[in-house]
């Protein structure tokens, strides 16, 4: 009898087959069968994004649970491997792997819904752009603490080989953390930054900073590094701590509005009140100018011209910039149609030459 069980070729073929398949159509249904629930979830609430989102576990869950079932009916396809204990222990890991990547995915799909609720529910656009650093730079600590746990636990708990270094290692784990402290205290020092701009709010994504002479947009704030878009579409990357340690501008802070500059050299006959009168009128017509606020002055006065100043404001950094650009051709185009005499000149004199000959020094002089 025994004979015959060992040397059955049916039983060794078709056992080991309906164990596998049968797991494997058991996990493919269970995938289903949620992916279905979440589908149902979402159609009764279309308000709450949650299970759409979470429609993204699906595969990491399938990977899990056919880890976690074919480790626990391995053992009825009696195969009587020799590698055997290897097989179980690629089952073990591929689960512990698989249960981290759902953490990860579910993660991501819940910050994701809080963040879209959040935007539904507000009209506040910083505090919108706050909530998105924060749980930005929360995603990348949990996908960084779990991925260094998971390798922790596979290499420590399912190779009996490396237990007793495990071990070891643990035991001596406040010298290794010193050690590691002062060899990485700039990756450390980035980590702090990184938590105190993603909840001190200093800087947020979408931001309009002014860094090292450079204007642009907060792109992303990751653990380490902190990337600005550029108004010439360049990317500046840099250090976050560097945002804790030296100064910068930030436009967006206390809201986006924003004044702008245009400063004027012009000569002495300027008819300034009308064109403060011009730049008014102007004004009305410029889509970008939100009507809060505006005015022309002569800031300052030199032997050959004046200083005129004109400001006005902004819903943001693109509209001023934009108006400030138009603003200033507007003032020099009007001046040139209606006062010349207005625009700077230089006075021109007569010079004689090492050799002689005498040369006119014609430089635009307008009044002539």
């Amino acid at each position: 009898m025994d004979e015959e069980k060992e040397f059955d070729p049916l039983e060794e073929i078709l056992r080991p087959l309906i164990v596998l398949l049968g797991t494997v159509a058991i996990t493919v249904t269970a995938g289903l069968l949620i992916d279905r629930l979440l589908r149902y979830a979402a159609r009764r609430r279309p308000g709450n994004q949650l299970p759409t989102l979470l429609r993204r576990v699906q595969m990491p869950v399938q990977v899990l649970l056919g880890a976690l079932a074919l480790h626990a009916t391995y053992p009825l396809a009696h195969l009587d491997l020799p590698q055997d204990v290897m097989i179980r222990t690629g089952l073990a890991t591929a689960a512990i792997m698989a249960a981290a990547w759902c953490v990860i995915r579910a993660a991501d799909a819940v910050a994701e819904n809080t963040l879209r609720s959040y935007a539904r529910r507000t009209q506040d656009i910083t505090r919108v752009r706050q909530l998105r650093t924060q749980l930005g730079l929360v995603r990348r600590i949990v996908t960084s603490v779990l991925v260094v746990t998971t390798a922790a636990v596979v290499i420590l708990l399912l190779v009996p080989s490396l237990r007793t270094l495990g071990t070891s290692l643990l035991a001596s784990a406040g010298v290794i953390g010193i050690i590691a402290g002062v060899a990485a205290q700039s990756t450390l020092s980035n980590l702090i930054a990184g938590l105190q701009i993603a909840f001190g709010d200093s800087v947020k994504i979408g931001d309009t900073v002014v860094v090292e002479g450079e204007w642009g947009i907060v792109e992303e704030i990751t653990l380490a590094f902190l990337t600005v878009r550029i108004w010439d579409d360049r990317r500046l990357t840099m250090p976050v701590s560097y945002f804790n340690n030296k100064p910068y501008e930030n436009w967006s802070r206390g809201g986006s509005q924003l004044t702008g500059t245009v400063f004027l050299y012009l000569d002495h006959s300027t008819p300034v009140p009308l064109l403060r009168e011009h730049l008014e009128e102007y004004l009305r017509t410029r889509a970008d100018w939100d009507g809060r606020s505006w005015g022309l002055q002569v800031t300052d006065s030199t032997p050959t011209n004046i200083v005129v100043r004109a400001t006005m404001s902004a819903a943001d950094a693109d509209d001023a910039w934009n108006l400030r650009c138009a603003v200033r051709e507007e003032m020099l185009a009007w001046l040139g149609r209606n006062h010349p005499y207005a625009l700077p000149k230089i006075s021109t004199a007569i010079t004689d030459s090492p050799l002689g000959d005498r040369h006119l020094a014609l430089v635009g002089d307008r009044s002539d």
